[in-house]
């Protein structure tokens, strides 16, 4: 990266530790781990989308690095779902090891399961898992969505093309916001952005399409 966030001191800052790649359990569905680099979530948390009254869902939390940074600059409740024994205990450890811990958890469970908490409004993805699977969890989204109608907001960073012309083709998401992080790299790369889609205030939609 080129600007001046050091991965490791700001999760010393946190009293967690989250860094490194690791692919040791990635296989065709599922991608390796990797956590969203610290500017990124900045920038996020800089563009008012996510606020204190928030309750934020990452999928694919891996070691807890989204849930434990955006409870901690914004405030929100954070939940993250990681479906691999090994990243869930390492985001247990980091949990209990920040300072804020009662207002963060993790569930290890799968995606396509995971039964969506009917006040969370807002669900992190970065590039987590296959087109097959997204589905799902778009699928229980809505559901969600129909069965306690409230805002939602739904953030997809690096996404991958397929991803962006699913996410085009769901009728009850509208586009609301992209957030360019390409300057945040030294190699330039189109993926490095974050993409929002919005399920608006109930009673917009009365079926689907």
């Amino acid at each position: 990266m080129k600007e001046n966030f050091d991965e490791f001191l700001i999760d010393a800052k946190l009293h967690i530790d989250t860094t490194g790649r690791d692919e040791r359990y990635s296989d065709t569905y599922r991608y390796p781990y990797e956590p969203t680099a610290y500017g990124v979530l900045e920038r996020i948390a800089e563009s008012g989308h996510i606020t204190k009254d928030d309750y934020l869902i990452d999928y694919g939390s891996g070691k807890g690095r989204v849930p434990i940074y955006f409870n901690d600059l914004v405030g929100c409740r954070a939940t993250g779902i990681e479906m691999m024994e090994q990243f869930f205990l390492l985001a247990e450890k980091n949990q209990e090891s920040y300072r804020k811990k009662n207002e963060v958890s993790f569930v290890k469970t799968t995606a396509e399961v995971y039964d969506v908490p009917k006040d969370a409004t807002c669900f992190f993805f970065f590039n987590p898992f296959s087109i097959e699977i997204m589905r799902c969890v778009m699928n229980r989204l809505l559901d969600s969505y129909y069965e306690h109608p409230r805002r939602m907001k739904l953030f997809f960073y690096y996404p991958q093309d397929e991803y962006v012309a699913f996410l085009m083709g769901v009728n009850e998401l509208d586009f609301v916001d992209e957030i360019d992080c390409g300057d945040l790299f030294s190699e330039k790369d189109d993926r490095n952005r974050v993409l929002i889609f919005e399920l608006p205030d109930a009673g917009l939609y009365s079926d689907r399409s």
